[in-house]
């Protein structure tokens, strides 16, 4: 089985997805790609700095992601580019680790997926777990975790497809407005439901 794992930001998916790997299932981890295609000297980094320019490059070769990040944020078509390049190879690599889990003789493997909906990434997975967390909560976590504003943690939120439209996408969701514990034991829930066996 595979199960797709996604949420949006600040609603806690990165803390399931730990409780997971400390189960022993095996995770096929989107960001981890995305950082690991750009690494210096990659044909995906090489590409990025002719189509955005060198100045995106730190003087150790690496990506400048801060620099990247203000530039796509509030340009759609940029973004757009950027995603052409970046996306292909990181669903290229995600495929081939989890088909490299399975040969290995895994029967879950969790892919962990933040923009999962916003990629349509669907087909990807037989079975799709959203974590979820009210507005509210998601806004006083990401002002004490990154020190935003108000206006830019609202920013940032309104940014991603809203968590009730992933809500409605999903097989099961966990409600993670409270403790870790009850996050845990919903996920506990949900893995036996399901059977899902590492």
């Amino acid at each position: 089985m595979i199960i797709g794992l996604t949420g949006s930001i600040a609603t806690g998916k990165s803390a399931v997805s730990r409780m997971l790997k400390q189960k022993g299932y095996p995770i096929v981890d989107a960001d981890e790609i995305s950082r690991l295609v750009v690494e210096p000297g990659s044909p995906v980094l090489d590409h990025i700095a002719e189509v955005f320019g060198p100045d995106l490059l730190l003087a150790n070769g690496t990506l400048n992601r801060e620099m990247l990040g203000s530039l796509i944020f509030n340009d759609e078509v940029m973004r757009t580019k950027l995603n052409g390049i970046i996306h292909p190879a990181v669903r290229k690599e995600m495929l081939r680790q989890k088909e490299e889990w399975l040969e290995k003789g895994a029967n879950t493997v969790i892919m962990d997926i933040p923009l999962l909906f916003e990629s349509k990434l669907q087909s990807y997975v037989d079975k799709i777990i959203v974590v979820s967390a009210n507005p509210a909560v998601q806004k006083e976590r990401l002002m004490a975790r990154n020190g935003y504003s108000a206006d830019e943690a609202d920013a940032r939120i309104n940014s991603q497809l809203p968590i009730a439209e992933k809500e409605k996408g999903a097989d099961a969701v966990i409600d993670n407005n409270e403790t870790l514990d009850k996050t845990e034991k919903q996920l506990d829930e949900i893995l036996l439901k399901w059977n899902a066996k590492i």
